[in-house]
This record gives structure tokens, sequence and C-alpha cells, in this order.
């Protein structure tokens, strides 16, 4: 493998050439290292949602050695890790749920937020600061409040437990506040303080791409977080005879993360184009629009070109991926086929069918298999 290092095959000719020579490549290759180390781990905390020793027993004994194992956490998030030792399976799950999430959300797009391997867990697409990775960072940020407010409610975290959420001034004064609602409190703080810790931590120039990728980071993961906050609701349960209703107790309640999704996907189709201001703050690109707020997405690079594979840039492209011949939209076969055409095949599939309800209590469903036509892109 050539890395072009021009180290390897260079004639060397007097001795001091040879050491100053040798100096020059041992550099070359460690910088190289650190290089690659940056590209593998850039965002791998997404990686807990894929680690097999995500289970609840792993963490009993031998704690510390685990979290500084676990790979792509950042110093911050290792120290976390030891402080919060039964927090790191909802984190991963915070991950699992914002990634399916963000796979259902595309799954009609020709970026359909797929994952590559179990490190970067996107791959390189996340090195470019575009819409999709605004969404990415927003979702899977949203995720671990989910994960976290839920586990606190569920008594299954030791440093929390159900909401504490003041009353709601514009809840009758006759129904009662309590039960056990998800502590979205702590969850928001926890997700805060986890996920912004690799951000945070690093230090660039002023003006530098960097440190404009940083605050984009940061942005969108405080708008995931938000959006949970927003949606989070007040939730009932009656009480009285026969039903009458005649007494209420409500709680906080979290959205379904279905919903969370959705919001978060209108979000991203009016994300604002953000650029850095000479002070390095960052500014929108288009000031003739409405300036975007702490719950709006921002992106500050185009997305790439995600119809081809492009090893570069990260993109799978769309051959082989499904299409629906008959939709004008993102899912139709000349746009997700970005104008290449498609082949159709003939599918075999097995689904429910003849579903009957039996007493008491139960679905009983037979299994048939259809023949159906697919369209796959060239």
């Amino acid at each position: 493998m050539n890395l072009g290092l021009g180290c390897v095959r260079r004639p060397v000719s007097w001795p001091f050439g040879s050491v100053l020579d040798s100096r020059n490549c041992v550099f070359a290759l460690t910088l190289l290292t650190l290089l690659m180390q940056v590209v593998v781990e850039a965002n791998s905390w997404w990686s807990l949602a894929m680690n097999p020793l995500l289970i609840p027993e792993a963490y009993i004994i031998g704690a510390q050695p685990l979290c500084s194992q676990l790979l792509g956490l950042s110093q911050g998030q290792k120290k976390l890790c030891q402080l919060y030792q039964d927090h790191m399976q909802y984190i991963g799950e915070g991950a699992k749920t914002g990634i399916r999430e963000c796979q259902y959300q595309f799954r009609h797009r020709r970026w359909n937020c797929s994952t590559v391997d179990n490190s970067s867990v996107f791959g390189r697409v996340m090195q470019i600061g575009s819409r999709e990775t605004a969404f990415t960072y927003a979702i899977s940020a949203a995720g671990v409040v989910n994960a976290v407010s839920r586990a606190c409610r569920e008594g299954e975290l030791s440093s929390c437990g159900c909401s504490r959420a003041a009353r709601p001034k514009d809840l009758p004064r006759d129904w009662l506040w309590g039960g056990c609602g998800d502590n979205l409190n702590y969850g928001y703080r926890f997700s805060k303080e986890f996920v912004d810790a690799r951000e945070r931590e690093k230090s660039y120039p002023k003006g530098s791409y960097e440190s404009a990728r940083l605050l984009m980071n940061l942005h969108n993961n405080e708008a995931g977080r938000r959006t949970v906050s927003d949606l989070a609701h007040v939730s009932c349960k009656c009480h009285g005879v026969s039903g009458s209703c005649s007494l209420k107790t409500c709680w906080l309640q979290l959205a379904d993360f279905r919903k969370v999704g959705e919001t978060l996907k209108e979000k991203y189709d009016s994300a604002a184009a953000m650029k850095l201001n000479t002070r390095g703050k960052m500014v929108q690109m288009h000031s003739k629009f409405n300036a975007p707020t702490s719950h709006d997405l921002v992106y500050i690079e185009s997305s790439p070109d995600y119809c081809l594979k492009n090893q570069s840039t990260g993109s799978l492209g769309t051959v082989g991926r499904l299409c629906n011949k008959t939709s004008e939209g993102m899912d139709g076969c000349e746009l997700m086929c970005c104008g290449r055409g498609y082949d159709q095949y003939k599918a075999q599939i097995v689904e429910r069918c003849h579903c009957k309800f039996h007493w008491c209590c139960y679905v009983k469903c037979k299994r048939c298999t259809k023949i159906v036509d697919q369209f796959v892109c060239k």
C-alpha cells in the first residue's frame, strides 16, 4: 500500500541524510496515524449503540477498565462513564433509538442514514457539515435524553428517580399532580453533559473551519434536546367509582420518539445555512430569512452527491436501492435512481393473512406467499 509519504523507496546517499529521512518518515507516519485515528473515532460515541459490552452485568465488576476500553469516548466521556456506570447502557440505547429513527425518517431518501461499521458508525459522510450531519447529531442527542429520562422513571439509575417537574399552572385545581413521570430535567442535563463533552474538550483557532463545525455540532445537539423537551406533555389517569373520572392524577410524559423524529425531519427540511463572521460567531448565510433559533437545525456545508458511491465523501450511492415506479416523490425511481434507470424483478414475499380473533383473547393468522414486482436502481 503506497501512502504517498515518499519515505520508503527514497535512496539515501549519506549518513546524516539517512538519519534525517528516517526522522521525517517517523514523524510523517505518526501524523498519519493520528489523522486516521481522528477519522475513525470522530463522533463515534454513537458506537455505544453497537457495542456488545452494553449489558448491565458488564458494569458490576471492573467498570473503570471497561470505560477506558469503550471505543469512541473522549476523555471527558470516559470520566462520566466511570462516575455513572449504570448510565452507559441507556446512552447506548439512546444512540440506537436515534439511529433507528434516522433510518426510518430517511428510508425514502438517497441518503438513508446507513451505518457502515461499529466504530465511526456512519463513516466519512459525518465529516461534512451538511444537513444530514445536523439531523444525525440532533436525533442522537434527543435519543439519549429520551432513554435516560425513562430509565430514571423506571428506577434503573441510582442517581435519579421520578420527575420532580413543577405542577403546570393551567392544570385544574382538583386534579392531582404526582404519579411517576419521565425525569426530563435529569435526562436533559445528563445528555448535555455527556454528548457535548467531546466538543467542549476541543479548542480551535478562531475563524477556522474546525471552530465552525464545533459550534454547528453543539447547536444541533441542543436543538435535538429541546425538541424532546418541547414535545413533552401532561398525561393523566382517571380515578373514581365505575369510571366516573371524579379524580385525575397527572404527570409529565415524553412524547413518542416517532414524533420527535418527525419534528426534527421538518427542521431538517428548513435547516439554515450558516457561516462564521469576522468575530468567529456563526451567522446566517442568507440574511433575508429569519435567523434560526436554538430549536432549529443549522449546517455549514452543502450536502455531497448521494447518487454515486464516493469513498472520499462517504456516499454509498443509490445503485441497488429499491424504488417506487409510480411515485413522483424522492422514493420514486426517477429521483432515487438519479436518472440512471432501473431494473424490474419478480420477488416472493411472505405476509400475514386471513387473521381471526379467538375467544379469549388472541389473534391467529396464516402466512401467505405472493409474487410482487420490485424495481431496483441501476
